[in-house]
């Protein structure tokens, strides 16, 4: 009898605690959760020895699967978050990458709507304690680009600008009346927000130079340069790259002027492969390319997409290779020379019809973002793959990289 009432007393103790808990966890459980930046799941290989932190900026296409957009920083094997940063809702994040400021190591990223002529946004600059120190905007009436945002060894930045002006493209075909997309350059200081150099690809090149299709319309904006990058080069001056005109442009810091072309209708240099080494099917060394990286003595590294979706062409996705890949070409000034030397292919054997880039490491491994592509990975000097991982469905990085981080 004893043993029965204590048992009682028991459940009727137990029935009142799930009383005052159950309802808690109910309301706990059915509160909403704020969205989480996607993870990175491995597929093959490991992190090289020494390999730095990867940089990632995580973007859903399809917004299906509740991803926040936003900037992560992951441990070398890619599986665990170092720090991450989502961004407010219907915004998203490119870029995202280590830089020096005044001698400090920083985080930097673009963020804002839209992407290359609808982009609407603003560089940021974090210290290494996860802190916001600057907020840098285009000058001159214009607003930044989510396609670069890097600054410099004298503490300014470059970043890039679209705007929307009116051309007579008569000569090419056109109306005399077209709505155009131009692309711009800003050095610009990043303490004042002053301008200090800006460069507008319609005053240097000519739009001839397209491998745009005319739209059909006069008041559809052609986007005949899509610039996608500017770096300095070992001379110090710029490379400007352009998707739609299939080229990468060295120009003047000082006066802008255009001193040659790589790729594209009007090249400066005759295209070779070396042996082991194939051009595309148009003959071209690289086709809707992104992010050419200057190695030094005339050797540079470039995303080539070889393939443009239907954003960017206004019909089906094209191909010049089934495939997209990482060139690097050596550049011959004397004799107006540039060669194939190496290719890196896409592992999957898939096109990136969009974005993408290729860092190379202090070691000479070959770091690369696939772009619309969700992977991200890495090879080593002769091109054997050391590591590959890829996002959830409908996820992409812009860029991605490695770099030693001690935030």
């Amino acid at each position: 009898m004893r043993y029965a009432l204590t048992r009682a007393a028991k459940i009727l103790a137990l029935s009142a605690t799930l009383a005052l808990t159950l309802p808690s966890a109910v309301a706990a459980a059915a509160e909403p959760t704020e969205p989480q930046v996607p993870p990175l799941s491995v597929v093959s290989g490991t992190a090289p020895r020494g390999a730095g932190d990867l940089f990632v900026a995580p973007y859903e296409n399809t917004p299906s699967g509740g991803y926040a957009s936003g900037v992560e920083i992951l441990s070398p094997d890619g599986r665990h978050v170092v720090w991450s940063h989502a961004v407010p809702a219907g915004q998203e994040a490119s870029d995202f990458r280590k830089q020096t400021y005044h001698g400090k190591p920083v985080l930097t990223w673009w963020q804002g709507t839209g992407f290359g002529g609808a982009a609407q946004g603003v560089d940021y600059v974090y210290d290494d304690h996860y802190r916001r120190i600057a907020t840098v905007h285009a000058g001159n009436g214009y607003t930044a680009d989510g396609h670069e945002f890097l600054i410099t060894p004298w503490n300014t930045a470059l970043l890039l600008a679209y705007k929307q002006r009116t051309a007579d493209l008569t000569s090419i075909g056109g109306s005399s009346h077209q709505k155009v997309l131009d692309g711009v350059v800003q050095e610009v200081d990043i303490r004042t927000g002053k301008v200090l150099f800006q460069w507008d690809a319609a005053d240097h090149v000519p739009y001839a130079q397209s491998e745009q299709p005319l739209p059909s319309s006069p008041d559809s904006a052609w986007d005949w340069f899509h610039i996608n990058a500017v770096k300095l080069d070992t001379g110090g001056d710029l490379l400007v790259d352009a998707r739609n005109t299939w080229t990468t442009y060295e120009v003047s810091r000082r006066t802008g002027r255009v001193t040659w072309q790589l790729g594209g209708k009007a090249s400066s240099f005759s295209l070779k492969a070396a042996p082991g080494q194939r051009l595309d099917d148009s003959g071209t060394i690289f086709a809707w390319q992104h992010d050419p990286q200057p190695l030094g003595n005339g050797v540079y590294t470039l995303f080539d997409n070889e393939s443009a979706g239907a954003g960017n062409t206004g019909s089906g996705a094209v191909a010049s290779l089934p495939y997209s890949r990482v060139v690097t070409v050596r550049l011959d000034t004397r004799h107006h020379v540039a060669t194939l030397v190496r290719s890196v292919d896409q592992p999957e054997g898939l096109s990136a019809p969009s974005q993408g880039n290729a860092q190379t490491t202090a070691d000479g491994d070959l770091v690369v973002g696939w772009g619309s592509l969700p992977y991200v990975s890495e090879f080593d000097r002769s091109g054997k793959l050391l590591f590959n991982a890829e996002f959830p469905a409908g996820v992409n990085t812009y860029r991605a990289y490695r770099f030693a981080w001690g935030g």
